[in-house]
């Protein structure tokens, strides 16, 4: 019987999508855009780094928007329970400067992200740890012989759930249900608490 280890998104899983907050906050509607719209990560992050530019925003004031963020309702609570009998490993296209407000209400899970370059406060660039983070992440747990059960809601998504001997979307919006439908769709934690149960055994 293979050890198990379970993989979640951040965003849109367990928190609130931080762009779409700092849009909220700023008015400026084009840092809606995420991973659910463009599925090219480095496109979307440049587009998003030349409107910050544009708008002279800081990494600081980024950072003021999440620390008035909350995880999404139920989100601690299905966590705890969660890691109460399994390992649990956040793999999020975020950035350790955004992330650790929302990690501390979530009692520091397990996060691999990626790193801002900033200077004097001004975002200037990203460094992605590795491309395709997610599915390599997973694809390294299965070489170390778990038995993985990813869930995720974007298109950023889908390469770490295919990847995995088990995969889940959750509250994923209707263009990736409808383009993978090969994976299991849920929109509760208690049917994601389920799902992942199940795959168990």
């Amino acid at each position: 019987m293979k050890q198990s280890i379970v993989t979640l998104d951040m965003e849109g899983v367990l928190t609130p999508e931080i762009w779409i907050a700092v849009s909220e906050k700023t008015g400026i509607r084009e840092l809606r855009r995420t991973t659910r719209d463009e599925p090219d990560y480095d496109k979307l992050m440049r587009g998003r780094l030349a409107i910050l530019d544009r708008h002279g925003l800081k990494l600081s004031d980024i950072q003021n928007v999440i620390g008035t963020l909350a995880p999404l309702p139920g989100a601690k609570e299905f966590l705890d329970e969660l890691r109460s009998f399994v390992q649990v490993v956040i793999l999020s296209d975020t950035f350790e400067q955004f992330a650790a407000p929302l990690l501390r209400q979530l009692d520091w899970p397990t996060l691999l992200c990626h790193r801002l370059v900033v200077e004097n406060d001004c975002i200037v660039g990203y460094q992605l740890r590795i491309r395709e983070q997610k599915r390599e992440a997973v694809a390294a747990f299965r070489r170390m012989n778990y038995h993985v059960i990813a869930g995720g809601d974007s298109f950023n998504d889908t390469a770490m759930l295919g990847e995995a001997d088990e995969g889940i979307l959750f509250r994923a919006p209707a263009n990736v249900i409808a383009q993978f439908p090969q994976f299991p769709a849920v929109e509760s934690y208690t049917d994601l608490m389920e799902r992942i149960k199940a795959a168990l055994g």
